[in-house]
C-alpha cells in the first residue's frame, strides 16, 4: 500500500516536471520573451536537468540539438515505471527493459518521422519549382543532406542521381526504417516484457 502511494506521488511529480521541461523547451525558442520571476524559477528548476543532456555531443547533429528529446524520454520512462509500480505493485526486469526500449524507439521514431516530413515537404517544393535558395529550404537541406547522402550512397553506390530522385529515395528509406523498426521494436518489447523475472 505504501509503495503504491509513493509511486503515485512520484509519477505525479515526474508528470509535472515533464510539463515544466516541455514549457522551458518551447520558451527557449523565444529568447527575447521576458517572463520575470516565473521564468527565472522555471529556468532554475529545469535547466540543470536539460543542460545535463546538452553536454552529450552525439545528441547534436550540426545546428540541431536533440537533447531535449532524450531528456523527455528519460522522464517518460520514469513516469511509466512509477505508474506501473503504483497500479501493479511490482515491476519485473523484463517490463522495465520493455519500457526503456519503447522510450528509445519513440525518440528515434520521432526523429525519423520528422526527417521524413521534411523530405516530403522538400520533394513537393522541388517538384513545384519553388525558390530553392529560400532560407527555409537551406535549413531543411542542411538537416536532410547528411541523411540523404548516406542513404543514396548505400542504395546507389557510386552512381550519380539527380536531387529529386535522391530526395524520393531518402524519403522512402526513412519511411521503411520507421515502419520496419517500429514492428521490430514492438516484437522485441513483447518478448522482453514477457520475461518472468
Amino acid at each position: 500500500m505504501l509503495v503504491s502511494i509513493v509511486a503515485r506521488l512520484l509519477s505525479a511529480f515526474v508528470s509535472v516536471y515533464m510539463i515544466l521541461c516541455t514549457l522551458r523547451i518551447l520558451l527557449s525558442w523565444l529568447p527575447s520573451l521576458d517572463l520575470g520571476r516565473g521564468g527565472e524559477l522555471l529556468r532554475a528548476a529545469t535547466d540543470p536537468y536539460l543542460d545535463f543532456f546538452a553536454r552529450f555531443p552525439f545528441l547534436r547533429a550540426g545546428q540541431f540539438d536533440f537533447s531535449p528529446i532524450a531528456a523527455l524520454s528519460i522522464l517518460a520512462v520514469a513516469n511509466n515505471l512509477f505508474s506501473t509500480l503504483a497500479f501493479a505493485g511490482r515491476i519485473s526486469v523484463g517490463l522495465a527493459l520493455g519500457m526503456v526500449l519503447s522510450a528509445l524507439w519513440s525518440a528515434v521514431s520521432f526523429v525519423l518521422s520528422f526527417l521524413a516530413v521534411c523530405a516530403l515537404i522538400r520533394i513537393i517544393a522541388y517538384a513545384a519549382h519553388w525558390n530553392s535558395l529560400h532560407p527555409l529550404w537551406m535549413v531543411i537541406d542542411a538537416m536532410l543532406n547528411p541523411v540523404l547522402y548516406r542513404v543514396n550512397r548505400l542504395v546507389y553506390r557510386s552512381r550519380i542521381v539527380n536531387y529529386l530522385q535522391g530526395l524520393m529515395t531518402g524519403f522512402a528509406a526513412l519511411i521503411l526504417v520507421r515502419v520496419a523498426g517500429g514492428a521490430f521494436v514492438g516484437l522485441l518489447v513483447r518478448l522482453v516484457g514477457g520475461l518472468p523475472f
